[in-house]
């Protein structure tokens, strides 16, 4: 499995309108994936304009494969990065789970 996380630092304002893309594309993209085993994206009530991504992949094959759909190229790539002001790209691998 393939974990991947994303700290992202939203530009200031504009919370609201990631937040409607993320929720646009998750049902687009991620929901439709056989690859993508899980996609969550968290807001921070104490830290205005950021989001974290936390997803999880069959392999890098199933990453490849979301990164490269319409959906994600559309709304991610397209219209949801033009929102950011920084992100950072983390792998993990799990270690426990319950």
């Amino acid at each position: 499995m393939l974990s991947k996380v994303f700290p992202i630092e939203l530009q200031p304002g504009r919370q609201a309108q990631a937040e409607a893309i993320v929720r646009e594309f998750a049902s687009l993209g991620p929901a439709q994936e056989e690859g993508t085993l899980s996609f969550r994206v968290y807001a921070d009530k104490n830290r205005p304009d950021y989001l974290l991504f936390v997803e999880h992949f069959a392999d890098q094959a199933g990453y490849d494969a979301h990164t490269s759909s319409s959906a994600y190229q559309g709304l991610i790539a397209g219209q949801f990065v033009e929102l950011i002001i920084q992100f950072v790209e983390l792998d993990h691998e799990l270690l426990v789970s319950c």
